[in-house]
């Protein structure tokens, strides 16, 4: 029997010591929504270091067969989930596709990118959760095409509950090699964040838009 913790634990010490994910609360980072967040997350570097990817390989192997069993087809979300999907494929020697945010709008406007047919059974692979909304697109683009979307299996999710309110209106089972409560118990265990820290990480997981309002001028 594997035992997840240590695994989940161990996940979360590649990512910080390789800078994937990085903690400041002093100087918060800036997402994309122009929300300020005390962590940012970019696992796409794991890709970087053999050791790592292969270990992130293998537990996203052992989470499908553990959590689904057999499927017919491994699908990436794009871009994150892309190489990672892949690799997973690989591993289980299973069909690969990915899936667009959206249609394309030239050529064969195709949002999934390769072959797939209905009534396949799918595992979608991401590299992040934040509030599950673009990961949820990917699984509404195959179930669309008739495909029978067994669950998700991402590295990382920051658990906030606007996630799980998504997986659970859409239906989808989410499972992580590793999670926000983790990470931080690790960082804090390592000596990657300060004491003081956790009651400022703890308060955005709870509420990441006030966290970024009071932040805004850091």
């Amino acid at each position: 029997m594997i035992n997840n913790s240590n695994m989940a634990a161990k996940t979360a010490e590649f990512l910080l010591t390789v800078k994937a994910v990085k903690l400041n609360n002093e100087h918060p980072f800036t997402w994309a929504s122009g929300r300020k967040s005390p962590i940012y997350c970019d696992n796409r570097v794991t890709l970087s270091y053999p050791e790592i990817r292969t270990f992130i390989r293998q537990r996203f192997t052992d989470i499908i067969n553990e959590t689904w069993g057999d499927v017919d087809v491994i699908a990436g979300v794009a871009t994150g989930g892309i190489a990672q999907g892949a690799l997973v494929a690989q591993e289980l020697g299973k069909p690969f596709v990915y899936v667009r945010s959206e249609s394309k709008s030239h050529g064969l406007t195709n949002q999934i990118e390769g072959e797939i047919h209905e009534g396949q059974s799918v595992v979608v692979i991401e590299d992040l959760v934040s509030t599950g909304k673009s990961s949820l697109i990917a699984v509404r683009a195959l179930r669309e095409k008739g495909c029978v979307v067994k669950g998700m299996a991402a590295i990382f999710t920051y658990g906030l509950q606007v996630a799980a309110d998504n997986f659970k209106a859409e239906d989808v089972e989410l499972m992580t090699v590793t999670d926000y409560d983790t990470l931080i118990g690790v960082a804090k265990e390592k000596e990657y964040i300060r004491p003081d820290a956790l009651e400022s990480l703890a308060a955005w997981r709870l509420n990441p838009e006030k966290w970024s309002d009071e932040h805004m001028g850091s």
